[in-house]
């Protein structure tokens, strides 16, 4: 990709306004910039009191169709009365545009954190889980990607070949390591799952909680394993995931059944995200919100904590997966 591909430059505060001035919404307090880094987001009260939130989407990341599907994919769940952020049509249209920019409007949804260590909580994430991907075998994506080798190890490893982050002195080991990490990783991986269109970033960071969970970002919506919008969710040692993975797929089967086979794909899913999140960063790195965001990321430290995780990594992918008890 080329460095424009990084580039927000010309996304001036008048160009902002402008924009939205285009779709007939007038913006009556200031642009709140909102934690984002792979797109540009902003909050703001328009001239109604209505409170909304506004997406400039990265160029080249996503194509037209791609974006179009996560959109359609949000507006089918809330035809379902699932709890999604899901982008407002203007004449019948949710992907806008405006000199060169693609961008969507969100209404503004507030909320509490979710609470991790809340079994209600978890209890009811996992239930509407089950309900969006209850919806979601109905059909695949056609134009977003499924979740896969060749994009979370072999493309990253190349990124990472090619950039000049890590130091010398730590480039044998680290390379070492991590060909022994994809390959331990390229073995376990398999795909004999039904592929579902997933949330596919279900961090805690992406639900609210008001009188329930309210699913927000589906900007890395794909294709893959239901076990991806599950595992996110999962912290502590082996004993307290054990817990609160019971506790969601009390909820979630209620809606849809989860194959245990998948759980042995937790640990895999876990090291293609190390290993892509590394090259996401490297990737994006001229873009001057990366280096304000992520000091960290060009320090010899982090290298070497990285040398260290996958040691850590591969040791986790030889232990047992995670196990439930059959339920009688």
């Amino acid at each position: 990709m080329t460095q424009q591909s990084f580039s927000f430059s010309d996304l001036t505060p008048d160009l902002l306004l402008d924009a939205l001035d285009s779709i007939g919404v007038r913006a009556e307090s200031g642009l709140l910039a909102l934690n984002s880094y792979e797109n540009r987001v902003y909050q703001f009260q328009a001239e109604d009191r209505s409170r909304y939130v506004v997406k400039f989407y990265r160029p080249q990341r996503w194509s037209n169709e791609q974006i179009q599907e996560e959109h359609d994919f949000s507006h089918e769940l809330v035809e379902q009365d699932i709890p999604i952020a899901a982008p407002v049509k203007i004449d019948g249209e949710s992907l806008l545009h405006y000199q060169g920019h693609r961008f969507a409007l969100f209404p503004s949804v507030g909320g509490r954190q979710f609470e991790v260590d809340n079994f209600d909580q978890l209890e009811g994430v996992g239930r509407f889980l089950g309900r969006i991907h209850q919806v979601s075998q109905g059909s695949a994506f056609k134009y977003r990607p499924t979740i896969g080798v060749d994009e979370y190890l072999h493309q990253p490893r190349q990124i990472l070949e090619n950039a000049d982050f890590i130091p010398d002195h730590l480039k044998n080991v680290f390379f070492a390591d991590l060909d022994t990490l994809i390959g331990e990783l390229s073995q376990q991986w398999h795909t004999n799952w039904q592929p579902l269109r997933l949330h596919g970033d279900c961090h805690p960071g992406n639900i609210l909680w008001r009188d329930g969970p309210m699913f927000v970002d589906l900007d890395d919506a794909r294709n893959g394993p239901a076990i991806q919008d599950l595992w996110m969710l999962l912290n502590g040692d082996r004993n307290d995931q054990l817990a609160q993975l019971d506790t969601i797929l009390e909820g979630y089967n209620e809606f849809a059944d989860f194959n245990h086979n998948q759980l042995q794909l937790i640990e895999p899913l876990r090291g293609l995200r190390m290993v892509h999140y590394m090259a996401w960063l490297a990737k994006r790195w001229q873009d001057p919100a990366f280096p304000r965001a992520f000091p960290w990321f060009a320090d010899h430290k982090y290298w070497e904590g990285q040398v260290l995780s996958f040691k850590e990594q591969i040791a986790a992918l030889h232990e047992a997966p995670l196990q439930l008890m059959p339920q009688w």
